[in-house]
């Protein structure tokens, strides 16, 4: 069965925000055997929807959506089932959500390590 992954992050007017996120929309591209995309919540497109709507298209069977934000919000709890709710009535495949990569315990020692090491005191 084929999985389609939707990063889905926040959105911002200035277009280069968005840099980082397409660097991890492409290793994980180049991992995952199922269609991936990029999604936004707002300022940018696509949106949930238009990002689910094309991944079905591909030949996803069901979409996993990873939130890319540090931690569940607002937009996580009562945004983001509304746009799932909105995104399943447009495609014909399961959609679900995981938690927030910012809640993955190799995510946060990732962080600490990247605090610690800019830190550092120059030898």
């Amino acid at each position: 069965m084929s999985t389609g992954l939707i990063l889905f992050a926040h959105g911002a007017r200035d277009a280069r925000w968005r840099e980082p996120f397409d660097r991890v929309a492409a290793l994980v591209t180049r991992r995952h055997p199922g269609p991936v995309s990029l999604a936004f919540l707002e300022a940018m497109s696509p949106d949930l929807t238009q990002a689910a709507v094309a991944l079905a298209a591909a030949g996803a069977e069901r979409i996993t959506i990873v939130p890319l934000f540090l931690g569940s919000g607002g937009h996580l709890r009562q945004d983001l089932p509304a746009l799932i709710a909105k995104a399943q009535a447009a495609v014909g495949v399961p959609l679900s959500a995981v938690a927030a990569v910012g809640e993955d315990a190799a995510v946060i020692t990732a962080m600490a390590e990247y605090c610690l090491h800019s830190g550092a005191e120059p030898r």
